[in-house]
Parts: C-alpha cells; structure tokens; sequence
C-alpha cells in the first residue's frame, strides 16, 4: 500500500506541475514533455524488449483510454525516430516498476501529423498520459504467455457479466462452446445457417447493458446484409451464434467483448471492451456467390457495418497517441 501511494501522489505532483507552468517536465527532440518517476532498482529496458504498461489517457477532465476497464498495453521497446512526438520516445527510459506522464500539445500534435486534430481535442489541450511499467519482458513468447493467461481472466470477466445481466432480468439463452450466448425467440424452418452458406440478416445492435441502440437496418428502406458464414468477415459472435438459426429465425445475440470487438471500438460512441446485444433476423439462406461476385453490403453510419470482423490484433500495441 505504500508504494503505491508513493506512486499516487507522485502522478498527482506532476499532473500539479502540469497545470501550472509545465517546470520538472523534460522535453524530447520532438518537444515532447515528460515525467518519470523511478527508484532506479531495476535496469532501463533493453531495445527489442516488451513492457507491459497499464495507463490512463486524459484531455481536460475527460478520460479518453484507461487499462483500469481494459487490458494493459503491451509494447516492443525499438529505435524511435526524433520527431516522432510520441510517447514512445521514452520508452527506451524506462525500468519495470518506473511511473512516467506524458504531455503531448494540441497544437503540436497538428502540426507534426498534418493531420486535422480529432474533435476531442482542441489546439490548446494538453493530452496527458499517465503510465506505469508493470513488467518487462525478454522475448515475445513470454510478453504472450502473460498476455494469454490475463486474457483468460479479462474474458471470464466479461463472460460473467452476460450471465449476470441474463439472470438478473430473466433471460434464458443458449450459450456456445465458443461464448455466444443466444435467446433464440423463433428458430427458422428453412436452410440451416452453416459454414459456406450465403446468409442475410436483418439486425439492431445495442448497447450493454442499457439496450440503447447505437445502429440498425430494420427500417422501411433497410436492406439485409449479406455474409458468407466461416469466412471470418464479421466478428466472432455473429458466426457463431448465428449458427442456431435457419431462415426465418429471430434471435438476440448477447455478446462478451471478445467475442465482438475485443480492445477496439466498435466505431464512433463505442469503447474498448465493450459488451454488445444485436437482435437478428434471418431473411435468407443460400449457397455463397462465385469468388468474385459476393455483393456490397450495405455500409452504416460508422462508415461500416458494425459487425464486421476488426482488423487483427497486433502482438504488441503501443498506447494510443
């Protein structure tokens, strides 16, 4: 308990010296400002070392990331290039048990990208990451054993949120080998969904546990949207659960975070980590298209739809800028 106190109200004096006139802070070639916090017990990283990183991200009073609801980051140590304006530039300064904040300027994050500024962030806002060094690793295997057996407890986390949202409110559904938990309201009576088949669907997917609805195609000018099950296009929850149906079929998906989107945001609104609930309806069961002539779906609001596979996982993401 007293270190990590130690560790509180180290974060909390610079976050002070932050607010006031940025003096303690270092600055990068870049320019960027940093803070870290160390009792010099361990040695400094190595380049081509893993760390893992618990972290919070912060503009103004808002939180924009934080591992506290989340997975922590795990992130290779490399040569970082002078102008990166990146909090990867003090990674190389690092040691296991080290506290660092880190600033990065609105204005300055414009300018070195030449990219607009997202509309969170304003010119004048302080971007203000705050991170701890909870273990460095020697080779990728190990950064991946530690990362598998976190995530065996982070998925049963949210696995138990399901069955106590399902329980609470009364809710019976079948859940798969994989984790789909499934309230199957009308089974279908026409061809079976399977792997290799054509299936369109008719959904709504809804936030957890509140049911508000964050995107749909049930309305008048809606299309269903077509998917080859077992191709891996759309997130996990869906080819699988969907597997319970035949044509015709209604049901409510209620999906633990990892057998939706995992760590990434779904899209606009959205969080890591997020629990999802997509009400579905089968419209139609085929054979695929011919390689080549599989239709456009229909794209949402996000640019996307919704339920489409995320891209891969990368083996050591670095946290967000």
């Amino acid at each position: 308990m007293k270190k990590i106190n130690s560790f509180l109200f180290s974060v909390l004096g610079v976050l002070l010296l932050v607010s006031c006139d940025n003096n303690g802070l270092k600055k990068t070639k870049s320019g960027l400002l940093y803070k870290i916090i160390s009792d010099g017990k361990n040695p400094v990283v190595k380049r081509g070392q893993f760390m893992k990183i618990s972290f919070t991200q912060k503009v103004r009073d808002s939180i924009l990331y934080s591992s506290d609801s989340a997975m922590p980051a795990y992130v290779r140590v490399d040569s970082v290039a002078a102008n990166a304006y990146s909090p990867i530039e003090i990674f190389p300064l690092l040691r296991k048990g080290d506290s660092a904040v880190v600033i990065q300027l609105g204005d300055s994050i414009q300018r070195k990208s030449q990219q607009p500024l997202p509309p969170f962030i304003h010119k004048k806002d302080k971007l203000i990451l705050s991170m701890r060094v909870q273990d460095v690793f020697a080779t990728e295997d190990l950064l991946k054993k530690d990362r598998d057996a976190l995530l065996v407890v982070f998925h049963e986390k949210e696995t138990r949120q399901v069955e106590d949202y399902l329980k609470q409110n009364n809710i019976q559904a079948t859940k798969t080998s994989l984790g789909t938990f499934v309230q199957i309201l009308t089974p279908g009576d026409g061809p079976a969904v399977d792997s290799g088949k054509q299936v369109s669907v008719i959904y709504t997917g809804r936030f957890f546990p509140s049911g508000k609805v964050f995107e749909t195609n049930d309305k008048e000018d809606g299309q269903p949207i077509k998917f080859v099950v077992g191709t891996k296009s759309m997130i996990p929850g869906w080819d699988d659960g969907l597997r319970l149906l035949k044509k015709g079929g209604k049901a409510t998906l209620y999906l633990p975070a990892f057998m939706a989107y995992d760590q990434q945001p779904a899209g606009p609104g959205k969080k890591p980590n997020e629990n999802l609930i997509f009400d579905v309806k089968i419209v139609d069961v085929t054979d695929a298209p011919a390689e080549g002539s599989m239709p456009m779906m229909r794209r949402g609001g996000s640019g996307r739809p919704n339920i489409h596979q995320p891209a891969q996982q990368q083996p050591a993401p670095a946290p967000h800028k």
